[in-house]
């Protein structure tokens, strides 16, 4: 049976311009896309926008043009930005296409012909940012929840969808179906909706106030209310009802939503789907908000975040990996920009641009610039990068099977802090020195480049652009052709690929909020802060301190404690644990700030801080190149 795929992000309202909540959605899209290709689905990812409604009409009017020639505009800001983040949509659908509008009227016609479509009247709440009506409990403090803004009382004639003839149907289903709607808040909040009675859904708007939108079939005096007609994008893109794509990706779909839109698709979209005898979708999947300063981002706020500003700034897959790294699925996060920097040198930098570089560098060195072939194998020594390897491509598909994106990410990262340590145990660059010794050096340099491969195939979906960078390093032509199935069995590098070392994969980013934007490409800026004076730096007391005892920190993979000795004796904490052993440390002379004020690391009190910087191999301590006195001042 062929394995298919089906992935919808909502499709964005054009009101405003795109913002990093729009991207953060289509770019889980894109990832869950591009892992189910991998694996030989066939896979079908929609994505478009929603172009009709007052609020649609309040904005063209505002800017002095037609409603059609403001959502072509705002439209194009949309198609234009998937791929510059990389994101590989099959289909961009509008609600202005006339297949949507044909498709609309049709399921509207269909429904009102079985008596499930009524004309009454309504008297209620309107809020125009949500264009829907809002019962008085659902006010907070009479404003609208979402906007915060009181709603316009409205009392007019519509027509109205039997929604609440399918409420008994709709909880059963959701009950029988404990996964349609997931993460599992969402399934019971969908619930706790339903257990109050449903009313039915006003589904038009009279041309006499609101002309822009779809007439309805039956009565050329309305157009439709703007969700019954952006729901039934999902199946108008898939060319319902007679179309292959249709037969072939419904029965399969996987919506994603943020949560502000839970009740139009948990609960107006499936009754609608019931009442045209449609199957339900499979999935509702639904993230939290992307907060900044803790509230959410809105246009109407003030604090909306671009994303082709941060792609711009510091790099596509640096961005895409922030988003997918510190957001936990149906949960909110928050961004600041301290945060992303943090985020992009600990991990991009630090652990994986290290990785790769000292990798590819010590490969090319030491065996000639082709991947060298294993014949040293020492199960006990090596058997830990295909044990953890194993492991990790097990976990990720957990981790996809129940969109835990972020938990697919650490585990791909615990593999790299793992070959990391590999590296500073096997200490390849003394084994260099003795020529008996090639074939274990040779062996363990492959072990590196196959972990690299595996590490290259598993960040893909995340971060394409990097991966086929990390892939072609170590001598892969092709990288499309490395899918997940290539990485289940260890050993998959073929000996004698050519090796070449590229650019730097994730420079160290210097931040401040006075700088320039930062070019990625290029060494990062200085000064990284404002200017001080000279007696602010005189402040800062440097001295010579040789090292006494050196542990690592329980619990910690890259802690150590330092005893140290600057004339008097005490003790440090610095995150070199990856880079060098406890017992290379002892009798070492370095460079301490001793007049930082205490801290406590992993419960161990630290009274200074180390210098160090970054080299191909790692951190490097920085000291002397002649013997110094212990406890010397340093200017």
């Amino acid at each position: 049976m062929e394995k298919v795929y089906y992935i919808t992000t909502p499709i964005y309202y054009v009101n405003a311009s795109p913002h990093i909540g729009h991207a953060y959605t289509t770019i889980v899209a894109d990832v869950l896309a591009r892992y189910y290709r991998s694996l030989g689905y066939r896979t079908f990812f929609l994505t478009g926008t929603d172009e009709h409604g007052d609020k649609i009409a309040e904005a063209a009017a505002k800017a002095g043009i037609t409603p059609q020639e403001f959502t072509d505009r705002i439209s194009a800001q949309f198609r234009d930005l998937w791929p510059e983040l990389s994101v590989t949509n099959d289909y961009f659908i509008r609600t202005t296409d006339k297949n949507h509008v044909r498709t609309v009227q049709a399921i509207l016609q269909k429904v009102y012909d079985q008596g499930d479509i009524y004309f009454g009247h309504y008297e209620g709440y309107y809020c125009v940012g949500c264009e829907r009506f809002y019962t008085e409990k659902e006010l907070v403090d009479g404003k609208c929840p979402d906007h915060q803004t009181p709603p316009l009382h409205r009392k007019e004639s519509n027509y109205f969808f039997k929604m609440s003839a399918y409420q008994d149907w709709l909880i059963q289903y959701i009950q029988d179906h404990p996964d349609f709607i997931r993460p599992e808040r969402y399934r019971n909040e969908v619930l706790a909706f339903l257990r109050e009675p449903l009313e039915d859904l006003c589904i038009s708007r009279p041309k006499s106030r609101l002309t822009w939108g779809i007439d309805l079939p039956f009565d050329e005096n309305y157009v439709t209310y703007v969700w019954f007609d952006a729901l039934i994008n999902y199946i108008t893109g898939l060319d319902y009802p007679d179309g292959e794509n249709f037969r072939t990706f419904w029965p399969v779909s996987q919506h994603l939503i943020a949560k502000d839109i839970l009740k139009p698709h948990g609960i107006y979209w499936p009754t609608m789907l019931k009442a045209a005898g449609i199957e339900p979708y499979r999935n509702l999947n639904v993230h939290g908000y992307w907060n900044v300063d803790q509230s959410k981002m809105s246009k109407s706020l003030g604090n909306v975040v671009k994303p082709l500003d941060l792609k711009d700034k510091y790099g596509l897959d640096t961005f895409r990996y922030f988003l997918l790294r510190d957001m936990v699925f149906g949960l909110d996060s928050s961004f600041s920009e301290e945060a992303f920097v943090q985020r992009a040198n600990s991990d991009l930098a630090n652990d994986l641009g290290n990785l790769v570089s000292r990798s590819v560098t010590m490969a090319v060195k030491y065996g000639g610039e082709k991947v060298p072939a294993p014949t040293d194998i020492l199960p006990e020594e090596d058997g830990i990068l295909q044990e953890t390897a194993a492991r990790t491509v097990a976990e990720v598909e957990t981790c996809f099977s129940e969109l835990a994106l972020h938990k697919a990410l650490i585990a791909i990262w615990e593999l790299i802090s793992i070959t990391n340590k590999y590296i500073v145990e096997r200490e390849p660059w003394n084994l260099a020195k003795d020529p008996g010794r090639k074939a274990r050096l040779e062996t363990i340099i492959y072990n590196l480049l196959e972990t690299l491969r595996i590490v290259g195939v598993l960040v893909t979906p995340f971060m394409p652009g990097s991966a086929e960078k990390i892939l072609r390093q170590i001598g892969i032509v092709d990288p499309a052709r490395q899918t997940l199935d290539t990485i289940r069995t260890w050993g998959g590098l073929a000996p004698g690929l050519a090796l070449t070392r590229g650019e730097s994969l994730f420079p160290r980013i210097t931040y401040s909020k006075e700088e320039q934007p930062v070019d990625t490409n290029k060494p990062p800026l200085t000064p990284i802060k404002p200017e001080i004076s000279y007696e602010d730096f005189e402040k800062v007391d440097l001295r010579a301190a040789k090292i006494l005892e050196a542990e690592p920190v329980p619990k910690s993979n890259k802690l150590m404690k330092l005893k140290i000795d600057i004339g008097e004796e005490r003790t440090i904490v610095a995150g070199i644990g990856k880079d060098y052993k406890a017992e290379d440390l002892v009798g070492k002379t370095i460079v301490v700030v001793v007049n930082l004020k205490p801290t406590k690391l992993m419960g161990v009190e630290s009274r200074g801080m180390l210098l160090a910087t970054d080299s191909e191999e790692g951190l490097t301590l920085v000291s002397f190149d002649r013997s110094a006195l212990t406890g010397g001042k340093v200017r």
